[in-house]
């Protein structure tokens, strides 16, 4: 049955929260599973829907998979079918498409139906294609017989692997997932192979400590350039996930958005320095305690609909790791409307990301977009509870974030989006203070 949030906004949050973890780190730790038939333990998931999703894919695969306690399980993958790979739950969620780089791994063959993800705009998966290409594997789209397959309506990617592999690989684009993959490629290949153009962030560094691990020899030979060689037999492993750097900026922002005064604990930071860095460039007040918490202060605070005095945005720009990511894009956009003046938004990554600003716009913010990747916001503006669809994972924090900022009633269908990233978050917030709960439709 559906679900939704109902959220009466203007209430500062107040107290502990502690950050769990890293579901985008999860992905690549889990498919890596699938490179060795030992047995494998990591610790420390975050109990989402996507997560959840991607275990189900592994144990239609064949994987045996038994929970150790809350968020630790044992995984063992010897007994591996790809044919198996359900394309129901493949077509659901992005971070499918990190299996094949496992499979071309272990098997000469990979049939998959293209992920699927958030609709953040175009999400095509021509960098991972145009990267396996290089390193030796025939890539071809196959287009299902309309009167003979009944069964999928969608395209098939089909790999299938050539004798000569290639020794050097130069990305098209900074991408995470494709980073990824083709270490998951070359973790089971012997010989040496440099990857150029590779994405650095902290999905990437935390499966480099897998495979590390794991018996496969990775180092950073340059900018964004990884060396890699593989072995024949991967061993299993023990591993605890990070915690979630995006789940910590979510936090971050709600606590000023709001006027709180909120302890994160258990936070990752060491991948949110220039988001720190421009948080203090506008005026936040914030205290960091450790390396892994951080104490975030009212920063001249006015009230519901007031604004935020202390703090001036001037630009935000999302941008590929070391920069600010574009899954925190959204709640500083929120946090833009609560501070005086403009503020220039540029996502130059995804021309979908800035929808959820239509739907602010709509709450009393005002907005005005310049083209699919650039807006200007103007504040302070008093927002109102009205009711509103999550378009996104992301954009669906952004919303629930809008919502405590807003003057009354705030509600927020299809929350699914949020459950997919962000663990049972109204609970959470309920313990700072925040007025929110879940309804059944």
């Amino acid at each position: 049955m559906p679900e939704k949030f109902v959220i009466y906004g203007g209430k500062p949050l107040k107290g502990e929260v502690e950050i769990k973890g890293a579901k985008n780190a999860a992905f690549p730790i889990l498919a890596a599973a699938l490179l060795t038939r030992e047995t494998c333990i990591l610790d420390n998931l975050p109990l989402i829907e996507d997560v959840f999703q991607f275990l189900r894919v592994l144990e239609i695969l064949g994987a045996k998979i038994s929970w150790l306690e809350k968020r630790r399980i044992r995984i063992n993958c010897s007994e591996i079918n790809p044919l198996k790979i359900p394309p129901e739950i493949v077509c659901r969620f992005r971070g499918s498409v990190l299996l094949i780089g496992p499979f071309l791994a272990r098997f000469n063959k990979v049939k998959i139906p293209p992920p699927g993800g958030c609709l953040i705009g175009a999400r095509p998966i021509d960098t991972h294609l145009d990267a396996f290409s290089q390193a030796g594997i025939k890539v071809s789209i196959l287009s299902p017989d309309k009167e003979n397959n009944k069964e999928k309506k969608d395209n098939l990617y089909f790999f299938e692997k050539k004798q000569q592999e290639g020794k050097e690989v130069i990305l098209r684009e900074f991408s995470v997932t494709a980073t990824e993959n083709l270490l998951l490629f070359f973790a089971s290949k012997p010989q040496k192979t440099i990857l150029k153009i590779a994405d650095l962030d902290y999905q990437v560094q935390e499966l480099i400590r897998v495979l590390k691990k794991m018996g496969v020899e990775v180092r950073e030979i340059g900018a964004h350039t990884i060396e890699i060689r593989g072995t024949k037999n991967p061993r299993g492993f023990q591993h605890k996930l990070i915690s979630d750097p995006i789940e910590t900026g979510t936090f971050i922002v709600a606590t000023l958005a709001t006027g709180g005064d909120v302890l994160i604990k258990n936070a990752e930071l060491s991948f949110l320095t220039l988001f720190l860095k421009r948080l203090k460039d506008f005026g936040a007040s914030f205290r960091i305690i450790n390396k892994d918490a951080i104490r975030v202060l009212p920063s001249g605070y006015r009230g519901s609909g007031q604004g935020v005095k202390n703090l001036k945005m001037d630009k935000i720009q999302s941008l590929p790791y070391p920069g600010i990511h574009s899954d925190l894009q959204p709640e500083l956009g929120v946090l833009a409307t609560q501070t005086e003046g403009p503020t220039l938004i540029h996502d130059p990554l995804f021309e979908g990301r800035l929808k959820y600003l239509e739907e602010l716009n709509k709450m009393g913010a005002n907005i005005i977009f310049c083209d699919p990747h650039r807006a200007v916001v103007y504040g302070p503006s008093k927002l109102q509870g009205i009711e509103i669809s999550s378009l996104d994972l992301r954009a669906g924090a952004a919303l629930i974030i809008a919502g405590l900022t807003a003057e009354g009633k705030t509600v927020i269908n299809n929350i699914y989006q949020i459950d997919r990233g962000y663990e049972r978050i109204e609970e959470r917030l309920q313990q700072l203070g925040a007025d929110i709960r879940r309804v059944k439709e």
